[in-house]
């Protein structure tokens, strides 16, 4: 299976929140913490999967950057 990785940066303390709202979405992505004092966060998808995941993290009131 082909996998793509969005790479984000979130405020330390959104990390959690961020990957609770994608397991909530069961399937759509998988949340892995690139580097928890930076707040760097990989979130794996699937190329199907990948333009759900990136409008979940848009509408999101969370500041995102995107890496």
């Amino acid at each position: 299976m082909e996998t793509d990785k969005i790479l984000i940066r979130v405020d330390v303390r959104d990390v959690d929140y961020i990957n609770k709202i994608i397991e909530a979405y069961d399937g759509l992505g998988i949340v892995h913490t690139v580097n928890s004092r930076e707040g760097i966060v990989a979130v794996h998808v699937t190329p199907d999967t990948a333009p759900d995941v990136l409008a979940i993290l848009k509408h999101l009131r969370v500041n995102i950057e995107f890496l």
